[in-house]
């Protein structure tokens, strides 16, 4: 990545984080502590490279390595001091409205995790505990709207796509938009941003001036793919793991569209938690879909969840090949269907507390050499425990790819191994040989994907 022109400048923000206590900016500073420090600068000039194609941290990193961010308090509120920052987050010296919203919003949730987590209130110890705070990062950030009607529709899917498949995701968008309904994604480029792109110009069509644009991520995500301009609310969650249980409990359906080892990993998150005995009743719509173009995807994926999982595991959603506008029709008819169940079983709309999520789906993974391999890969565990592990090989998958701290875990002992029995390793490698013909690890155009991980039964 060539290095690009920077730019000095003093940003203070609007409507939000008007203020800090001395501690926190001392937890902020280079002086204060080290990581927390280290964390806000790459969530900083991750935003402050909004557009920018490159889906790799390390390589960011090393681009701006003068980049710096200082904190400052002041009588009148918070001023942030950037240094040989990225000039495209810039019009004639001023920051773009987004790009400000946005790295003050990374402000507010760094701040607020390390406040929360260091004081006796969050108890991270129990499954009840890690989805309290989860709520309580989303309340601090306003995204939780009580008596709104369920219409915010989460959308997943790869940041490395095809010209037509990230077309048909706006088209989706734009049938969602329509009627009507949010938009969630994890922030990116991609299908984070196609739907959301869509959905504007339907909104606007009409006349709907409260469109939402929801995106969560977590600091190893956001540094490799910056969140896209569109993004009106951005949420940072400290780890994947409560990302992915943020995802759940604010959305009221979800829409897959085609993606790499990221979207399986999300894809197989949700499947492990729908198959839960305790959800058996709780309706949540899931269609994946993509142009006709994808229907060898499309398949690809929903027979290794038959390999794999079994067919029950199938049940759990539906496929809607190249229409858009069946897709968002078939989403709002079900999240009427959300709606009379949450009225009936007193549930909120804006936050998901009927649904069951087990320990082992919410504890963080490390992706280190030692725990890819000891992963348990077997049909004789229960599905929707098989489903957590597959999902902890994925995200091991997608460190090795695009996080930092993963990509140089690979550089220095060589490729994850991935341990398991052969009925379950056989699909799991059918299908990431097929990631790969399909250029589906990387962005098209870069070099040739070297594997993270190899697989072994």
């Amino acid at each position: 990545m060539p290095a690009k022109k920077v730019i000095n400048a003093s940003v203070s923000p609007k409507g939000s984080l008007e203020t800090l206590s001395q501690r926190e900016v001392q937890q902020l500073s280079a002086a204060g502590s080290g990581s927390t420090y280290s964390l806000f600068r790459q969530c900083a000039l991750a935003i402050l490279n909004t557009g920018a194609h490159v889906d790799n941290a390390k390589t960011i990193l090393e681009a701006y390595q003068d980049f710096d961010v200082y904190i400052h308090q002041q009588d009148r509120g918070v001023r942030l001091e950037l240094i040989n920052a990225p000039a495209d987050a810039f019009v004639d010296g001023e920051m773009i409205a987004s790009t400000r919203e946005m790295l003050f919003s990374a402000l507010r949730d760094i701040v607020y995790t390390e406040s929360e987590l260091e004081s006796q209130r969050i108890d991270l110890s129990n499954s009840e505990g890690i989805t309290d705070y989860v709520f309580h990062l989303l309340r601090n950030a306003r995204t939780l709207r009580p008596a709104v009607e369920p219409k915010m529709v989460v959308c997943w899917g790869g940041h490395s796509i095809s010209t037509e498949e990230y077309k048909y995701t706006k088209k989706v968008g734009h049938e969602l938009g329509l009627r009507s309904l949010d938009i969630c994604t994890g922030c990116g480029p991609g299908v984070m941003k196609g739907p959301m792109k869509g959905a504007t110009i339907a909104h606007a069509k009409q006349r709907n001036r409260g469109g939402r644009y929801l995106g969560l991520t977590e600091p190893g995500i956001i540094a490799a793919e910056a969140p896209n301009p569109i993004v009106n609310e951005l949420v940072i969650l400290p780890d994947i793991e409560k990302r992915l249980e943020a995802f759940v409990r604010v959305g009221h359906g979800i829409i897959i569209f085609p993606g790499g080892a990221g979207t399986a990993e999300e894809f197989l998150y949700l499947l492990g938690i729908l198959m839960h005995p305790s959800n058996a009743e709780l309706p949540f719509p899931v269609i994946l879909t993509g142009p006709a173009s994808a229907k060898a995807y499309l398949q690809q994926l929903h027979e290794f969840v038959g390999a794999t999982l079994g067919e029950a595991a199938q049940q759990h959603y539906q496929i809607i090949i190249d229409d858009p506008a069946d897709v968002a029709r078939q989403m709002t008819s079900a999240l009427g269907e959300v709606e009379r169940f949450r009225r009936q079983r007193n549930d909120a709309f804006h936050f998901n507390w009927l649904l069951r999520i087990e320990e082992g789906f919410q504890r963080p993974f490390d992706p280190t050499h030692e725990n890819m391999a000891s992963l348990q890969l077997s049909r004789n565990l229960p599905p929707h425990e098989l489903a957590a592990n597959l999902r902890r090989a994925f995200s091991g998958i997608v460190a090795g790819n695009v996080k930092d701290k993963g990509i140089r875990r690979i550089e220095e002992f060589g490729p994850y191994e991935i341990h398991g029995d052969a009925e379950v390793m056989l699909p799991l490698d059918r299908l990431l040989q097929a990631f790969v013909s399909q250029h589906r690890m990387k962005l098209p155009g870069g070099a040739d994907y070297v594997p993270c991980y190899r697989v072994v039964s």
